[in-house]
């Protein structure tokens, strides 16, 4: 199985690193059942996580892709030449926005995000409305199988 190494930069982020690993673990074993044949992520190589706030990934937004705006999820590709499947970033901030605003719980949108993340690393592109359609049903189909396996990550704001 492969390490997945956890950051948590938000302040008020409370998360359990062994369910958070474990549905890493969990999407990576399945990812044929997902609709990949072959997965990037289904190697050993390290993968990153980092929860941040707004203002942390927007800070990244705009290092990295000149748009200094709020934005979910960025994600970095692997760098076979150190060993990574590359790092996915989450705003906290924004899922907990969102949560509230849609009368969803955050556990489950941080984990969406979470999810969004290991999907654009896996290939999938939300750019074009129908790549975002087939990433969106890959979304569910995700969702459902941490859920149906007792996998969901545990998150917590203070």
């Amino acid at each position: 199985m492969r390490a997945v190494a956890i950051a948590n930069r938000h302040p008020k982020l409370r998360l359990d690193r062994r369910s958070l690993t474990r549905a890493i673990h969990t999407l990576d074993a399945a990812h044929d059942t997902l609709g990949m044949s072959r997965s990037v992520l289904a190697n050993e190589a390290e993968l990153s996580l980092v929860f941040l706030s707004d203002e942390a990934l927007a800070q990244l937004h705009a290092d990295f892709l000149d748009d200094p705006t709020t934005t979910d999820v960025i994600t970095f590709e692997a760098d076979a030449d150190h060993g990574s499947a590359g790092e996915i970033c989450v705003s906290v901030d924004t899922a907990a926005r969102y949560a509230k605003e849609h009368g969803r719980k955050f556990a489950e949108e941080l984990t969406l995000y979470v999810i969004h993340g290991w999907l654009h690393l896996a290939g999938y592109d939300d750019l074009q409305p129908a790549k975002k359609r087939v990433m969106r049903r890959a979304e569910q189909r995700a969702m459902k199988l941490l859920e149906q396996r007792g996998a969901l990550p545990k998150f917590a704001l203070r």
